[in-house]
Protein backbone atom coordinates (compact mmCIF):
# COMPACT_ATOMS: atom_id res chain seq x y z
CA UNK A 1 0.00 0.00 0.00
CA UNK A 2 1.69 3.38 -0.81
CA UNK A 3 1.91 5.93 1.56
CA UNK A 4 1.17 10.07 1.26
CA UNK A 5 4.87 10.72 0.06
CA UNK A 6 4.93 7.29 -2.13
CA UNK A 7 7.57 7.23 -4.70
CA UNK A 8 6.93 8.59 -8.13
CA UNK A 9 8.77 8.26 -11.28
CA UNK A 10 7.48 10.27 -14.19
CA UNK A 11 8.75 8.05 -16.56
CA UNK A 12 6.20 6.79 -19.11
CA UNK A 13 3.50 9.32 -17.49
CA UNK A 14 0.67 10.89 -18.60
CA UNK A 15 1.25 14.21 -16.81
CA UNK A 16 -0.62 17.33 -16.02
CA UNK A 17 1.21 21.08 -15.12
CA UNK A 18 -1.52 23.65 -14.71
CA UNK A 19 0.01 27.54 -14.76
CA UNK A 20 2.79 25.88 -17.05
CA UNK A 21 3.31 28.76 -19.62
CA UNK A 22 5.95 30.44 -17.70
CA UNK A 23 8.06 30.11 -14.24
CA UNK A 24 8.35 27.17 -12.04
CA UNK A 25 5.29 25.68 -14.24
CA UNK A 26 7.19 25.86 -17.51
CA UNK A 27 10.42 24.19 -15.55
CA UNK A 28 8.44 20.96 -14.60
CA UNK A 29 7.15 20.20 -17.99
CA UNK A 30 10.19 20.43 -19.45
CA UNK A 31 11.52 18.23 -16.94
CA UNK A 32 8.99 15.92 -17.41
CA UNK A 33 9.60 15.57 -20.89
CA UNK A 34 13.06 14.71 -20.25
CA UNK A 35 12.48 12.39 -17.63
CA UNK A 36 10.55 10.63 -20.18
CA UNK A 37 6.77 11.44 -19.52
CA UNK A 38 4.64 9.86 -22.13
CA UNK A 39 2.45 12.77 -22.39
CA UNK A 40 2.97 16.38 -20.80
CA UNK A 41 0.01 18.23 -20.68
CA UNK A 42 0.95 22.15 -20.35
CA UNK A 43 -2.34 23.77 -19.10
CA UNK A 44 -2.51 27.51 -18.77
CA UNK A 45 -5.34 30.62 -18.46
CA UNK A 46 -2.25 32.14 -21.20
CA UNK A 47 -3.39 29.58 -24.06
CA UNK A 48 -0.65 31.28 -26.11
CA UNK A 49 2.35 30.91 -23.73
CA UNK A 50 1.18 27.15 -22.94
CA UNK A 51 0.59 26.31 -27.18
CA UNK A 52 4.58 27.75 -27.36
CA UNK A 53 6.28 25.89 -24.34
CA UNK A 54 4.08 22.44 -25.41
CA UNK A 55 5.33 22.68 -29.07
CA UNK A 56 9.37 23.41 -27.46
CA UNK A 57 9.06 20.31 -25.88
CA UNK A 58 10.90 17.16 -27.55
CA UNK A 59 8.69 15.17 -29.85
CA UNK A 60 5.09 14.88 -29.56
CA UNK A 61 5.42 15.21 -25.60
CA UNK A 62 3.60 18.49 -25.29
CA UNK A 63 0.15 19.10 -25.46
CA UNK A 64 -1.06 23.04 -24.98
CA UNK A 65 -4.59 23.18 -23.19
CA UNK A 66 -6.14 26.49 -22.56
CA UNK A 67 -7.58 26.33 -18.80
CA UNK A 68 -9.29 28.60 -15.92
CA UNK A 69 -8.09 26.25 -12.95
CA UNK A 70 -10.32 28.57 -10.95
CA UNK A 71 -13.27 27.00 -13.05
CA UNK A 72 -14.46 23.18 -11.47
CA UNK A 73 -16.50 22.50 -14.88
CA UNK A 74 -13.35 23.46 -16.82
CA UNK A 75 -10.90 21.68 -14.80
CA UNK A 76 -13.41 18.43 -14.86
CA UNK A 77 -13.65 19.36 -18.80
CA UNK A 78 -9.55 19.37 -19.29
CA UNK A 79 -9.55 16.18 -17.34
CA UNK A 80 -11.73 14.24 -19.34
CA UNK A 81 -10.43 15.26 -22.38
CA UNK A 82 -6.80 14.38 -21.31
CA UNK A 83 -8.28 10.81 -20.24
CA UNK A 84 -9.80 10.02 -23.92
CA UNK A 85 -7.07 11.76 -26.32
CA UNK A 86 -3.58 10.60 -23.98
CA UNK A 87 -4.69 8.40 -21.11
CA UNK A 88 -5.11 7.71 -17.79
CA UNK A 89 -3.78 10.97 -15.89
CA UNK A 90 -0.90 9.88 -13.91
CA UNK A 91 0.43 13.28 -12.28
CA UNK A 92 -1.67 16.46 -11.86
CA UNK A 93 0.85 19.29 -10.45
CA UNK A 94 -1.63 21.93 -9.39
CA UNK A 95 0.52 24.98 -10.00
CA UNK A 96 -0.80 27.88 -11.43
CA UNK A 97 -0.61 30.80 -8.66
CA UNK A 98 -1.03 34.68 -8.43
CA UNK A 99 0.33 37.34 -6.44
CA UNK A 100 -2.33 40.01 -5.72
CA UNK A 101 -2.53 42.49 -3.45
CA UNK A 102 0.13 44.78 -1.14
CA UNK A 103 -0.64 44.86 2.68
CA UNK A 104 -4.12 43.98 3.75
CA UNK A 105 -5.50 43.95 0.02
CA UNK A 106 -8.78 44.60 -1.24
CA UNK A 107 -11.56 42.03 -2.09
CA UNK A 108 -10.52 41.39 -5.49
CA UNK A 109 -6.97 39.91 -4.15
CA UNK A 110 -8.70 37.94 -1.61
CA UNK A 111 -10.96 36.57 -3.69
CA UNK A 112 -8.50 35.71 -7.00
CA UNK A 113 -5.65 34.61 -4.46
CA UNK A 114 -8.22 31.66 -2.45
CA UNK A 115 -9.76 30.71 -5.97
CA UNK A 116 -6.09 29.46 -7.26
CA UNK A 117 -3.83 29.36 -3.95
CA UNK A 118 -6.97 26.73 -2.44
CA UNK A 119 -10.45 25.96 -4.52
CA UNK A 120 -7.95 25.67 -7.80
CA UNK A 121 -6.49 22.42 -5.54
CA UNK A 122 -9.80 21.73 -4.58
CA UNK A 123 -11.53 21.46 -7.93
CA UNK A 124 -7.98 19.34 -9.02
CA UNK A 125 -8.77 16.78 -6.32
CA UNK A 126 -12.04 16.62 -6.59
CA UNK A 127 -11.65 15.38 -10.38
CA UNK A 128 -8.67 13.25 -10.30
CA UNK A 129 -8.31 11.76 -7.04
CA UNK A 130 -11.45 9.69 -7.49
CA UNK A 131 -9.70 8.40 -10.97
CA UNK A 132 -6.67 7.39 -9.16
CA UNK A 133 -7.66 6.18 -6.31
CA UNK A 134 -9.96 3.61 -8.33
CA UNK A 135 -6.75 2.45 -9.79
CA UNK A 136 -4.94 2.39 -6.89
CA UNK A 137 -2.11 4.78 -8.54
CA UNK A 138 -1.12 8.42 -9.10
CA UNK A 139 0.27 11.58 -7.76
CA UNK A 140 -1.10 14.98 -7.08
CA UNK A 141 1.28 17.72 -6.23
CA UNK A 142 0.23 21.34 -4.80
CA UNK A 143 2.37 23.81 -5.70
CA UNK A 144 2.52 26.15 -2.07
CA UNK A 145 5.57 28.56 -0.68
CA UNK A 146 7.84 28.94 1.89
CA UNK A 147 5.09 31.64 2.53
CA UNK A 148 2.64 29.25 3.49
CA UNK A 149 5.17 27.25 6.21
CA UNK A 150 5.97 31.18 7.53
CA UNK A 151 4.49 34.06 5.98
CA UNK A 152 5.38 36.79 3.21
CA UNK A 153 5.30 40.36 5.08
CA UNK A 154 4.36 42.24 2.30
CA UNK A 155 1.35 40.42 1.09
CA UNK A 156 -1.81 39.25 4.05
CA UNK A 157 -3.83 37.32 0.83
CA UNK A 158 -0.66 35.86 -0.56
CA UNK A 159 0.65 34.60 2.76
CA UNK A 160 -3.03 33.48 4.22
CA UNK A 161 -4.01 31.89 1.02
CA UNK A 162 -0.72 29.75 0.38
CA UNK A 163 -1.33 28.43 4.32
CA UNK A 164 -4.19 26.89 2.59
CA UNK A 165 -2.51 25.85 0.08
CA UNK A 166 -0.32 23.36 2.35
CA UNK A 167 -2.99 22.64 5.04
CA UNK A 168 -5.34 21.22 2.39
CA UNK A 169 -2.31 19.32 0.63
CA UNK A 170 -1.79 18.01 4.28
CA UNK A 171 -5.44 16.89 4.64
CA UNK A 172 -5.59 15.36 1.19
CA UNK A 173 -2.19 13.18 2.17
CA UNK A 174 -3.77 12.05 5.58
CA UNK A 175 -7.55 11.44 4.28
CA UNK A 176 -5.96 9.57 0.56
CA UNK A 177 -2.63 8.39 1.36
CA UNK A 178 -3.06 4.86 2.20
CA UNK A 179 -4.52 4.24 -1.15
CA UNK A 180 -2.47 4.36 -3.33
CA UNK A 181 -1.83 8.02 -4.73
CA UNK A 182 0.56 10.10 -3.67
CA UNK A 183 0.71 13.21 -2.43
CA UNK A 184 3.59 15.85 -2.49
CA UNK A 185 3.41 19.96 -1.42
CA UNK A 186 6.14 21.99 -2.85
CA UNK A 187 7.08 24.83 -1.03
CA UNK A 188 9.93 27.37 -1.77
CA UNK A 189 11.33 30.47 -1.25
CA UNK A 190 12.01 33.21 -3.87
CA UNK A 191 11.89 31.92 -7.33
CA UNK A 192 13.28 33.85 -11.21
CA UNK A 193 9.77 34.03 -12.42
CA UNK A 194 7.26 36.38 -14.18
CA UNK A 195 5.95 36.85 -10.01
CA UNK A 196 9.12 37.85 -9.08
CA UNK A 197 9.71 40.11 -10.94
CA UNK A 198 6.34 41.87 -10.56
CA UNK A 199 7.47 42.14 -7.00
CA UNK A 200 9.93 44.82 -6.96
CA UNK A 201 13.37 45.49 -5.47
CA UNK A 202 11.69 45.63 -2.06
CA UNK A 203 10.38 42.67 -1.70
CA UNK A 204 10.53 40.67 1.60
CA UNK A 205 10.82 37.40 -0.96
CA UNK A 206 13.67 38.70 -2.65
CA UNK A 207 15.85 39.78 1.00
CA UNK A 208 15.20 36.69 2.70
CA UNK A 209 17.63 34.72 0.54
CA UNK A 210 19.16 32.72 -2.58
CA UNK A 211 17.04 33.05 -5.41
CA UNK A 212 17.12 29.83 -7.25
CA UNK A 213 15.79 29.08 -11.32
CA UNK A 214 12.46 27.36 -11.83
CA UNK A 215 14.93 24.28 -13.43
CA UNK A 216 16.27 24.21 -9.69
CA UNK A 217 12.65 24.25 -8.41
CA UNK A 218 12.17 20.68 -11.07
CA UNK A 219 14.88 19.41 -10.04
CA UNK A 220 13.96 19.11 -6.63
CA UNK A 221 10.24 18.42 -7.45
CA UNK A 222 12.00 14.89 -9.55
CA UNK A 223 14.10 14.25 -6.61
CA UNK A 224 11.70 14.49 -3.63
CA UNK A 225 9.07 12.35 -5.78
CA UNK A 226 12.01 10.14 -6.31
CA UNK A 227 12.39 9.65 -2.58
CA UNK A 228 8.86 9.36 -1.56
CA UNK A 229 9.17 12.81 -0.05
CA UNK A 230 5.77 14.65 1.02
CA UNK A 231 7.09 18.34 1.52
CA UNK A 232 9.47 19.91 -1.32
CA UNK A 233 11.91 22.42 -0.06
CA UNK A 234 14.30 23.89 -2.59
CA UNK A 235 15.52 26.10 -0.14
CA UNK A 236 16.32 23.53 3.04
CA UNK A 237 16.76 26.51 5.50
CA UNK A 238 12.95 26.91 5.53
CA UNK A 239 12.63 23.48 7.63
CA UNK A 240 15.08 25.36 10.06
CA UNK A 241 13.11 28.54 9.92
CA UNK A 242 9.99 26.63 10.70
CA UNK A 243 11.28 24.61 13.29
CA UNK A 244 12.18 28.00 15.27
CA UNK A 245 8.49 29.18 14.48
CA UNK A 246 6.98 26.26 16.02
CA UNK A 247 8.84 25.94 19.16
CA UNK A 248 9.04 29.60 20.24
CA UNK A 249 6.73 31.74 17.86
CA UNK A 250 6.60 34.95 20.09
CA UNK A 251 10.41 34.41 19.72
CA UNK A 252 10.14 34.08 15.49
CA UNK A 253 7.34 36.84 15.60
CA UNK A 254 9.72 39.61 17.01
CA UNK A 255 12.24 38.71 14.73
CA UNK A 256 9.94 39.32 11.64
CA UNK A 257 9.40 42.93 13.06
CA UNK A 258 12.81 43.38 13.49
CA UNK A 259 13.01 42.21 9.82
CA UNK A 260 10.38 43.89 8.49
CA UNK A 261 11.87 47.39 10.01
CA UNK A 262 14.90 47.27 8.52
CA UNK A 263 13.93 46.84 5.20
CA UNK A 264 11.18 49.46 5.57
CA UNK A 265 14.34 51.91 6.22
CA UNK A 266 16.46 50.41 3.73
CA UNK A 267 16.81 52.47 0.22
CA UNK A 268 14.49 50.88 -2.83
CA UNK A 269 16.86 50.59 -5.44
CA UNK A 270 20.47 49.95 -4.71
CA UNK A 271 22.87 52.20 -4.86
Amino acid sequence: MSTPGARFSPRGAVAVVTGGASGIGQALAQRLAAEGAKAVVVADLDGAGAEAVAAALPGTVGVALPLDVGDPVRVRSAAERVEAEAGPIDVWCSNAGIAAGRGLGEDDDWDVSWRLHVLAHVYAARTVLPRMVARGRGHLMVTASAAGLLSEMDSAPYTVSKHGSVALAEWLAIRYGDTGVGFSCLCPQGVRTPLLAAAGPGSATLAAGDVLEPADVAEAVVAAWAEGRFLILPHPEVADYEARRAADRDRWLAGMRRVRARLAQAPIWPA
